[in-house]
Parts: C-alpha cells; structure tokens; sequence
C-alpha cells in the first residue's frame, strides 16, 4: 500500500456546522424569543388566513388541524414509522459501512479507484428512486428493495466524501511520523482518519439524509407500509391534515439527522473549527 496518493497537503478545511451555523451563534434569552416570536408569526398567520378565507381542508388544513391529526391518527401512523426507521437503520448501516470501505480501498489503491470510479458516479448521478420497481420485480415487496435502494442511495454519499477526507491530510505529518516508524495501517487510523473527520462527518450527514428521501420515495413505488406509503394512501383519499402530519413528523427526522450530526462533528471533529 502507498500514501502517495494524496493530492493536497492542506488538512481538511471543512466547517462541520455548515453554512446556516457557522455564522454567530444565540447568546441570549432575547434571540430565542425572537425565534419562538416569527414561528409564531408564521404559524398563527397561516392559521388565521386559511380560517379568515375558509380553505376548505381537504385543500390546505391549518396548522392546528395538522397538529390534531398527528396525536388523533399517530396510532395508525406509527407503526409505518416503525418501518421506515427499519429499513433506514440498516439500509444506511450496509451503505454506509460499504462506502467507509471503499474510500479507504481506493485512497490506498490508485489502480482500484480508476477501475470502480465509473460505476461510483454512476450510482451518484443514477436516480435510486428509478430502481425501485426493477428492485421490486426481483425482490417482492418486502424490505429488501428498499433496504438495497437506501444502501445505493447512501453509499456513493459517504464514499465520496471519505476518500476526499482521506486525501486531505498534511504531508508533514506523515513524514514525521514514518521517521519514528509508523506502519501505513498506523499512519491511516491515527493521522489520516482523524484529520479526515470533518468531511467524513458530512458524508454521513448527505448519506443519512438521501437514505431518508430514498426510502420514502420506495415506499411511495411499493406501497404495503412506511411512512411513504402513507402519504400516498392519505393523498388519495383526500386526508390531508393527515398527509401534512406525516411530512411534519419527516421534517422533524430531517432536523434529528441534521442536529445529530451536528453535534457528532463537534465532538469528533472540534478541532477543524
């Protein structure tokens, strides 16, 4: 194996908080209130003007219609949760793992790389939604073609990223420390995987956040169970407080996934801010 195949000697400079975070943070109780103050605005805006025009419900609810149905219907809406979060926890696992794997394959391999890059970017540019029915076809309707889409879907995400992590460390480092007698296995897990963490990090996060879209859009093709099923059987049959329910509870998995990682970059990767 060779570490030579690094193509920067700057370590990673990438901001784990992202763009919407990396600005100032709130330092007191008055721009929380002031953030509690515009959802108010906006919810009870929209509450008041869809009452004040009588949208009919089945058309637009209002906010507190949507909050009701959450709690009355969330018996019937959680297990379909439970089902999505299944196959999000293991499809994300299998792609995730396999995506680690390879960033570290091809960053040591040069001749790897060049031979699976194609087939990388075409997974990355290839619409998993669009193999789903293939996928159906030959794995029923079960979870297995939604396991298999969220793992497509997540993999290329986290790869990506990795191997640019893992390309971005400081030849110095390195230097210094075959001088002292590093192995390359060594060097890769205390040198090269630490500095690599910001953007491994991210990875994880664009991966975990695909697997999410993925997997709803699968379960909108397939139908039986999950949270996408639901919102197409609610669509049909004109229960939209219901439908806006279950967007409001994948929102709610969409900011989890963002803090989640958030605070794991903070963690793991404090350092790079």
């Amino acid at each position: 194996m060779s570490d030579s195949t690094n193509t920067s000697d700057a370590p990673s400079s990438v901001n784990m908080s992202g763009g919407l975070t990396s600005g100032p943070k709130i330092q007191n109780m008055t721009e929380v209130l002031a953030i509690f103050a515009v959802a108010v605005v906006i919810i009870g805006g929209a509450e008041f003007l869809l009452r004040y025009f009588e949208v009919k419900e089945f058309v637009m609810p209002t906010p507190s219609a949507i909050v009701t149905a959450l709690f009355v219907h969330f018996d019937e809406i959680a297990p379909h949760l439970g089902y999505t979060l299944v196959e999000l926890a293991v499809g994300y696992t299998i792609g995730a793992s396999i995506g680690m794997i390879l960033a570290a394959v091809i960053t040591q391999f040069p001749f790897v790389e060049k031979i699976i890059t194609p087939y990388i970017l075409l997974l990355v540019t290839t619409p998993m939604l669009a193999l789903v029915p293939l996928l159906i076809l030959n794995f029923g309707f079960g979870y297995a073609p939604r396991i298999i889409a969220v793992a497509l879907a997540a993999g290329p995400m986290v790869m990506i990223n990795s191997a640019t992590g893992f390309r971005r460390v400081d030849h110095d480092k390195i230097a210094l420390a075959r001088s002292y007698g590093a192995t390359t296995l060594q060097i890769f897990t205390k040198i090269r995987i630490p500095m690599a963490m910001p953007m491994i990090i991210v990875g994880l996060m664009m991966g975990a956040i695909f697997s999410v879209i993925t997997a709803i859009g699968a379960e909108m093709s397939g139908g039986g169970f999950g949270l996408g099923s639901k919102l197409t059987t609610f669509s049909s049959t004109l229960r939209t407080a219901e439908f806006f329910a279950v967007i409001l509870i994948l929102a709610v998995m969409g900011i989890c996934i963002y803090v989640f990682f958030s605070w794991l970059g903070k963690k793991l990767a404090g350092w790079e801010s």
